[in-house]
Parts: C-alpha cells; sequence; structure tokens
C-alpha cells in the first residue's frame, strides 16, 4: 500500500488503527510524544508493550501485520513545548496547537523514511481536537496524506477491537495527554489566531524543530 508514520498515544486508539493499517498492508514507523517529566512513563510503556506485543504475534495474521511493522520507535520530548500553550490567550486551542505540534514533527519523521501519509488513532468528535472544526487545522500543517482508520467507529467497536487484538489490557490507563489541556475546549480553531498564538511562543517550525533535536529511540 506504501508507507506511514503512525502517532502512538499510549491509548488504546492507536495500536488499533495501527493495526489495521499494517493487515492491508502499510509500512509503518511508529512514533511517540512523551510529556515527561510532567507525567510518568506510564504512557511510553503501554506504547512500547502494545508495539512489542504485534512483533510477538503468532498465526498468518501476526506475521503478516508485524512484518510491516518498523523495529524503532522514535520517542519525542514535548512537555516543555506544550506548556508553552498553556498560558490565558492560547490554552483553549492547546489541544489543537498540541497536534499542529504533533504533526509536524511527524512530518521530519516521514522524510527520513520516505513515508507518504500519517496515521493517526483519531476518531470523530470524541474529543476537542477531532471535531470537524479542528480536523482541517491540525491537518494543514502537513503536507502529507492523514490516515485516520477509525475515523468513523464509535469507542465500543474500537475497545472490542482493542480486546480482539490482545492490546487492550496493555493500552488502559490515564491519558496523560490532558495533563496540561484545559477545562474548556475550543471546537472550531480559527486559523489566523492559531498561527499568531504559535508565532507569539516562537513559532510552530521552530518549537517542532526544538522538541525533534531531543528525539530517543527505543527498540522494540
Amino acid at each position: 500500500m506504501g508507507v506511514c508514520v503512525g502517532l502512538m498515544s499510549g491509548g488504546i486508539d492507536s495500536p488499533v488503527a495501527a493495526a489495521r493499517a499494517m493487515r492491508i498492508g502499510w509500512d509503518l514507523y511508529p512514533l511517540h510524544f512523551s510529556m515527561e517529566p510532567v507525567t510518568g512513563p506510564e504512557a511510553q510503556e503501554r506504547t512500547v508493550a502494545s508495539l512489542r506485543h504485534f512483533v510477538g504475534m503468532q498465526g498468518a495474521f501476526g506475521e503478516k501485520m508485524c512484518g510491516h511493522l518498523d523495529r524503532t520507535l522514535v520517542v519525542v520530548p514535548v512537555a516543555e513545548i506544550m506548556a508553552k500553550f498553556t498560558e490565558p490567550w492560547c490554552h483553549s486551542e492547546y489541544f489543537i496547537h498540541m497536534k499542529r505540534v504533533f504533526n509536524t514533527i511527524a512530518t521530519y519523521r516521514a522524510k527520513e523514511v520516505g513515508a507518504t501519509h500519517l496515521l493517526t488513532g483519531e476518531n470523530l468528535g470524541q474529543v476537542s481536537s477531532q471535531t470537524l472544526g479542528n480536523l482541517g487545522a491540525v491537518e494543514e500543517v502537513t503536507d502529507l496524506g492523514v490516515l485516520r482508520p477509525l475515523l468513523g467507529f464509535d469507542k465500543s467497536a474500537i475497545t472490542d477491537m482493542a480486546r480482539a487484538l490482545g492490546t487492550y489490557e496493555l493500552s488502559i490507563g490515564p491519558e496523560v495527554c490532558d495533563a496540561l489541556g484545559p477545562k474548556h475546549t475550543t471546537t472550531v480553531g480559527n486559523r489566523e489566531w492559531l498561527e499568531r498564538s504559535e508565532a507569539r511562543v516562537g513559532g510552530l517550525e521552530a518549537l517542532a524543530m526544538q522538541a525533534w533535536a531531543s528525539r530517543t529511540t527505543v527498540s522494540l
């Protein structure tokens, strides 16, 4: 099918999205964004556990799928960057800025490995950054296609798929991406305001490059 960079959060959704893509032939390079030291290492540990589960899966399905998974997880620390978006004048757009930072960094990884697409576990309307009004604001920061295999599924269906894959128990835990998030979120992002806010704290590309320069890797 092609090559994609998979944004792996440590939650329930992203391993299911990755599995659905690999099952039909997408080669996947996993990428994780760490919120340490604001949070603990649990999200990264869950990400590693689910990916290693795929590597060790038996049977025809497991063999077919794991052959498409790159054995290196790239981990990018983003807590320092995301703390900049907790100011009162931009906090309600925090999750939109977060995804814009993520997609910008993921594009750097894609250029390294020759990927044409990014892959996410986004599900329409499940949280504020995944409303129709915000998906476009998130997507516009990359020139790559975005694969969203779970976009039309509800949470119960995704949970059932995770249980069938054997990743559900490995993925359950607190949503650490919410650690710095606001109580009330913007559901329809304004491009001009988003860009002005990002410029005010240093610029999206500069922030993304700063985080990217501190990346580490984990062998699967």
